[in-house]
């Protein structure tokens, strides 16, 4: 109940969440990689709004091997060329 309360105040104060800026994030070096090889991906990337670069960077920053981070930079690469998100259809 305490939780409830506490949110009501928060949205009646109209606090916002601070969100790291995209820019604070460290691109993978096969994302890197890949914009250096081709520049038209680089601007694609470039283009998406803030949000769907994070999501991005964060989806492939998650893999722990190099060859699994660049598998997911493959897969995804038509989705950015045509300015698609991550979690859009």
């Amino acid at each position: 109940m305490e939780l409830l309360k506490e949110g009501a105040r928060v949205a009646k104060s109209g606090e916002k969440v601070q969100f790291k800026e995209t820019d604070a994030f460290e691109l993978p070096a096969e994302l890197e990689a890949a914009f250096e090889t081709d520049p038209a991906f680089k601007a694609a990337f470039g283009a998406l709004t803030p949000g769907r670069q994070r999501g991005y960077i964060l989806h492939f920053s998650g893999a722990k091997q190099s060859a699994t981070r660049a598998a997911r930079i493959a897969k995804h690469r038509d989705r950015i060329l045509f300015g698609k998100g991550l979690q859009d259809r």
